[in-house]
């Protein structure tokens, strides 16, 4: 089965990668969703799919990868019962961040949702422009 990738938006204030790889094997659910858009990418996700780690807000930069480990369930933290989750757990720290202000200036890569639709939470990237990031981040 074919692999998808994707990013993964946090504040690092609310949590971090760091927070995530504290949490181990067992992982966290990634819940809170509340953008029908990026839901919708949840329910698309798969079991050894791989998401770049954003922290948003303070830092704009991904910072690692984590894997889903469990795909979509109800959302706990929804009352409405509408939105759901996934499991991720950390698979890497990135020995570099990738900036969004380098994604910006890449014209490989300045077509993702990232540059486009700056509130989008959860997205798809293309394998190609995983690759490019991933190998931004070993420079």
């Amino acid at each position: 089965m074919k692999k998808s990738y994707w990013l993964l938006k946090s504040e690092p204030d609310v949590w971090s990668i760091d927070q995530q790889k504290k949490a181990g094997a067992k992982g966290v659910a990634w819940d809170g969703v509340r953008n029908y858009q990026a839901a919708n990418n949840l329910k698309k996700m798969k079991k050894g799919d791989l998401c770049f780690f954003y922290h948003s807000n303070i830092g704009k930069e991904i910072v690692g990868i984590v894997e889903i480990i469990k795909t979509a369930f109800l959302d706990k933290t929804d009352k409405e019962r509408r939105f759901v989750a996934v499991q991720v757990k950390f698979k890497e720290k990135l020995k570099n961040p990738v900036k969004l202000e380098i994604i910006k200036k890449n014209s490989f890569i300045n077509h993702l949702p990232l540059v486009k639709q700056s509130r989008l939470s959860v997205m798809h990237i293309d394998y190609k422009s995983w690759k490019i990031i991933y190998k931004i981040s070993k420079v």
